[in-house]
């Protein structure tokens, strides 16, 4: 199963019960790949950061899965000031902060590996090169197995895959962006710190690179395929174009909105990462549809 189960609510909003049933529930139908990051969620009142791996690390812990399981998480966007619900004192991308980093992930997560390790938001106050320099450090010492790059611009993940070639290094084998079918208006400015979205450009040089995997997050647009409101920076006439066209392909299917979203990615070799608060919510997503190139094609012609 070819989507990545994201979990920044587990451990607060998704208490633990429910959020290791949905974690059963996945690994049960198929499922591998589970997303988290040294900070989810901090931004909510109460919240240190430390809540999501560490509901992880206790499922892990009571299961005995871990060689069933991908465990992906992030480091460079954890607040070091106590209370701080902004991004202002990320702890960044210097050597110091990924190695205290992912000492503390590991900890937290119980494991003495994890399999893809990302730079969490580009760091430009570091050198790339002791960014770089760093993870692969992690990765000789066999702390980390894969790294990626989440909310960079193009040219440096180029820039930094450059530098990790060029000196024998570790590379960048995935990024991990903001994506969907429904495409927000051109320069606008979008909600949540630090977040980038995907352009052409992105989807070009992944597709030209024979390593390196996109990540889509907010695949879904946090329920607004399944009738929460758009976010306004999503009103503009292509988007009423592309919901017909996707509302066509989802009758033809008998599928929902949202199958039909993550097939449109996965047959492009993105791998969505999908966030719930239920298992029922889950049951939805589990369900694989599959796009002919004709469907593909004309999910993929409105403007």
């Amino acid at each position: 199963m070819r989507i990545a189960l994201g979990t920044i609510p587990f451990g607060t909003t998704v208490d633990e019960a429910t959020s290791f049933a949905i974690l059963d529930r996945f690994v049960e139908s198929g499922g591998k790949i589970i997303d988290t990051a040294n900070n989810y969620p901090f931004w909510l009142e109460g919240a240190t950061g430390d809540e999501s791996e560490t509901t992880i690390g206790r499922w892990l812990a009571s299961r005995g899965n871990r060689d069933q399981v991908v465990i992906s998480t992030k480091c460079g966007a954890r607040p070091t000031v106590p209370g701080d619900r902004t991004l202002a004192s990320a702890e960044g991308l210097s050597a110091k902060a990924i190695r205290s980093a992912a000492e503390g992930s590991l900890r937290r997560l119980g494991v003495d590996h994890i399999d893809v390790y990302w730079a969490h938001l580009d760091d430009r106050s570091v050198p790339l090169e002791e960014t770089v320099a760093t993870l692969d450090e992690l990765v000789l010492a066999g702390w980390v197995k894969e790294v990626g790059a989440s909310n960079h611009a193009t040219w440096r993940l180029e820039r930094a895959r450059s530098l990790a070639a060029a000196r024998g290094c570790t590379p960048y084998t995935h990024v991990q962006l903001r994506y969907s079918y429904l495409r927000p208006r051109p320069g606008v400015r979008l909600p949540g710190d630090g977040h980038v979205h995907a352009t052409e450009e992105t989807l070009d040089y992944v597709r030209s690179e024979e390593n390196l995997t996109l990540w889509a997050y907010t695949a879904l647009l946090k329920g607004a395929y399944a009738g929460r409101p758009l976010p306004e920076h999503y009103d503009h006439p292509g988007t009423a174009k592309r919901l017909a066209v996707l509302d066509e392909v989802a009758r033809e299917l008998g599928a929902t909105r949202n199958q039909v979203v993550l097939a449109w990615l996965r047959a492009q070799d993105i791998i969505p990462v999908v966030g719930v608060s239920s298992v029922d919510q889950l049951e939805e997503l589990l369900v694989e549809v599959e796009l002919e190139p004709e469907l593909l094609d004309r999910l993929n012609a409105p403007a």
